[in-house]
């Protein structure tokens, strides 16, 4: 019984966090493929950082740039250029650039965001970054120390702060491991694996080839669970 509600937690964080990025970051604010009500979009500018860590602007910057130089050097985070591994630490190195850019006023990088009609969250404009992880630590804490569950605090931690690994999944096997269904002149892949572990978003040929559309899946064998949503 203690497994199966191990499970369930990470799960349920798992998929909060993925869904803010999948739907809110990506398929929202990035490309406008899917509205986000006014209500929505104030809770995402507010809470968004706080769900996963991760600034909006700054999030939404950074994928833009991405598709701006997809897997050319200015890439942020290309596995043709820092390799399958290396594009973990690269995509760090890269958002903590963008941030510092945007708090400048770098036009490099504001001019990118200049539709998004909020600001870089004050965390992230005082340096703060650190302070959502230890938030949900906290949280994790909260739930270990007077239960002893310290199995399933980990599951909670591990499902709301899995972005970096959800990204580095993305960023490298969908730009070099999987078959591709268009011509794009990038190194995109569709990648299962990465798709239906990460809410389709490892359909990166697809999605570069149509980028402001919501579907990421265009054959029967690929699954959108973010699209289903």
């Amino acid at each position: 019984m203690y497994l199966l509600l191990c499970i369930s937690v990470f799960l349920a964080a798992y998929l909060v966090n993925a869904t803010t990025i999948s739907l809110f970051y990506h398929r929202g604010l990035a490309h406008g493929a899917l509205r986000l009500s006014p209500r929505l979009r104030r809770f995402v500018a507010t809470f968004g950082v706080w769900i996963t860590g991760l600034d909006p602007v700054g999030w939404v910057c950074m994928h833009r740039l991405h598709h701006d130089h997809s897997d050319t050097e200015e890439d942020p985070h290309s596995p043709v250029h820092l390799g399958l591994v290396g594009v973990l630490f690269g995509q760090l190195r890269s958002y903590e650039r963008v941030l510092v850019g945007l708090a400048r006023g770098e036009a490099h990088y504001s001019s990118r965001v200049a539709d998004i009609d909020f600001p870089v969250s004050w965390i992230n404009r005082r340096r703060l970054w650190l302070l959502p992880y230890l938030a949900h630590l906290g949280v994790a804490l909260a739930i270990a120390l007077p239960t002893g569950m310290w199995a399933l605090a980990a599951c909670y931690y591990l499902g709301m702060m899995s972005h970096p690994i959800e990204g580095g999944a993305v960023n490298s096997l969908g730009h070099a491991v999987g078959g591709r269904n268009f011509d794009t002149p990038d190194n995109s892949r569709n990648n299962h694996l990465a798709a239906w572990l990460i809410m389709g978003e490892g359909y990166q040929n697809n999605h570069h080839r149509y980028p402001a559309s919501a579907r990421f899946s265009y054959r029967r064998s690929e699954i959108d669970l973010g699209y289903g949503l």
